[in-house]
């Protein structure tokens, strides 16, 4: 997961005095609400990158037909108690197969960054107060999940556990089987 500073980020939001433009420039790396993305879709070049900023209220749905345009949806957590973006994450990815950026905004918190990316977040606007190395070691503190997810489909029951955990546990788990049949023709 790629953790984004807000000084650093190359995507641009385009406002004025009083808030977005209602019709802005097209500039590469924009990103957009989804009221500005709605003017300027039907115009918009094809070869510059856009993004689209989208309140967790929003309907997926309303922006399927224009998801192969985006190279990037930023999805907002209001609270860290409003796990709304996480399904529109998972929705994105799993149904539309959406393949650009997939970023979570807001009250990001270091807890979060496991979920985040087992339902298919690839970046993240830390809180101002987080720490990203931190957040860096809280997406290895689990080495698998039972249940299928984003990065892993499949429910670990119908998984072969013994080769996500490497070839020294796949050997011992062959050696286990060998041993449980010794001597029984099998």
């Amino acid at each position: 997961m790629n953790f984004i500073s807000y000084h650093q980020d190359r995507w641009h939001t385009v406002g004025g005095e009083d808030g977005p433009q209602p019709h802005p420039p097209a500039v590469d790396l924009s990103l957009l609400t989804q009221e500005q993305w709605h003017a300027v879709r039907d115009s918009w070049p094809a070869g510059l990158r856009v993004g689209v900023m989208l309140a967790n209220t929003v309907d997926i749905e309303s922006l399927a037909a224009d998801l192969p345009r985006l190279s990037l949806v930023v999805l907002q957590f209001p609270k860290w108690v409003d796990g709304r973006a996480y399904t529109q994450a998972r929705l994105l990815r799993a149904r539309y197969r959406f393949n650009g950026e997939i970023r979570a905004t807001g009250d990001v918190l270091v807890d979060m960054t496991p979920l985040l990316a087992r339902t298919g977040f690839d970046a993240a606007q830390l809180r101002r107060d987080q720490k990203p190395e931190v957040a860096e070691r809280a997406l290895g503190f689990f080495a698998g999940h039972y249940q299928g997810d984003i990065q892993q489909p499949l429910p670990a029951f119908a998984r072969d556990l013994s080769i996500e955990a490497g070839p020294e546990a796949a050997r011992r788990s062959a050696q286990k089987t060998a041993e449980l049949f010794a001597g029984q023709g099998i």
